[in-house]
Order: C-alpha cells, then structure tokens, then sequence
C-alpha cells in the first residue's frame, strides 16, 4: 500500500522546485505523479527541477520519470542532489544538474507569506514573454507588461499595472482574488471563469486611478475598489 503524501514545491524564475523525500522509489514516483494528476491544469507546460537530495537513481528509473512527466505536458529540465551518481546520470539524459540554476540567491525572487499562506514576491517588472507560476499567492513589486502572464493557484496582487494575463485560483479556487493598482489587461481569470477587458480602460475617481480588486461572486466576476471595498461601475 503506498502512503500518499504531497511534496513541497517552490516556484523560481525558471520554473518549479519540488522536493521529494527519502523511501521506496516506487512509492515516491507515484506520489509525485498522483500530485501532478491532481493539479494538472497547474502542472501543464511546466518547466520543472526535481530535489533529490543524496537519493542515488539509475539512468533506467530517471529516464522512466521523464517520460512520464512528459506524457502529462511537463517538462523535467532540472535535478538537484548531492550524489554524483545521480548527476552523472542526469547529465546523461541531458539534464541540468548545476543548483546555480535555481538561482535561489537572486534579489529580485523572493519567498513571503500572504494572509499567512505560502507567497512568492517577485520585486520587478515582468516584460513581455516572462511567465510567472506558482501554487501559492503571486506578488509583483513592478508592473506586468502586455505579453506576460501569472499563473497561481492562489491570489494574485499587483503594486503596479496588470496589462499582461493574469489566472488566479488556477487550480479551481473560486476564493483568490486579483488586485492591481491599475487594470489595463485583455484578460484576466479566476478559477474556471474568464472576463475580457477593453483596452486603456482604466477606472478614475476625482482625477486618480482607482486600484482595483477583481473576484468571484455567485459565478460572476466582480469589481471593487482594493482600497475601500466599494464596487465600480
């Protein structure tokens, strides 16, 4: 009987970070892949680097996993460990095995919390093509240009302006939120549910841009104004 159990996960600029723990191969090669079935639409198209720690895998077993994330649209591009058996063998299967490619030190990523919830709080502007995914809440320091995109399964907060896509709650949760201190996005998504916005269509109060929080409610995409909670029309 395999005992199931979630491994953590940490997004980075590069893709995710999963660490999976001691324990039969097997067993631990179900439990992932049970994971990523459980959240596929989360999964799907990511780039992802596996923690081994000091677990030594054989080229068959490593090849076997690859393929498998593979047949889900997820792509292992990265392994970490402590043995050099196993990076021999990555290296093999042409994989990366340099932990510098995490860059865990870089200034502009950071892990935080939001509303005591795992966060990551990325402190720059997200130009065109960058892709930002995450299981827990998304934060930006910076503005999301026209061509970018986040992509959490939680909420989704914006200190700038939101002109790239954003999907919030992407693993169904119809309690995330997104905010942005000004909305000028073709579209945004909560969950399941999707809302097209004009372009330059910001929203103004005595001459100022109104922030504004988008949300689920009774099905429907709402709009308030993040600061004080009122609608807007």
């Amino acid at each position: 009987m395999v005992v199931e159990k979630k491994f953590p996960i940490k997004g980075f600029k590069e893709g995710l970070l999963i660490k999976v723990g001691e324990g039969n191969w097997k067993d631990v090669q179900t439990n992932l892949l049970d994971q990523i079935d459980e959240r596929i639409d989360f999964f799907k198209g990511a780039e992802i680097a596996l923690d081994l720690g000091e677990r030594i895998m054989r080229a068959a077993e490593m090849g076997v996993l690859r393929d498998k994330m593979s047949d889900r649209g997820v792509n292992l591009f990265a392994v970490i460990s402590k043995s050099n058996v196993t990076d021999s063998v990555a290296e093999s299967l042409g994989l990366s095995t340099h932990q510098t490619v995490m860059k865990e030190n870089d200034s502009a990523v950071r892990n935080a919390l939001a509303d005591g919830e795992a966060a990551v709080l990325v402190r720059k502007t997200l130009r065109s093509g960058v892709s930002i995914k995450y299981p827990g809440h998304v934060l930006i320091d910076g503005d999301v240009n026209p061509g970018a995109e986040i992509l959490a399964g939680g909420s989704i907060f914006v200190w700038g302006k939101l002109r790239g896509k954003a999907h919030a709650g992407i693993d169904g949760s119809e309690k995330a939120v997104i905010c942005a201190l000004e909305v000028d996005s073709p579209q945004l998504r909560i969950a399941n549910f999707s809302k097209e916005f004009q372009k330059n269509k910001a929203i103004f109060k005595k001459g100022k841009i109104v922030s504004q929080k988008i949300f689920l409610e009774s099905g429907e995409m709402k709009i308030l104004n993040w600061n004080s909670d009122n609608p807007l029309k």
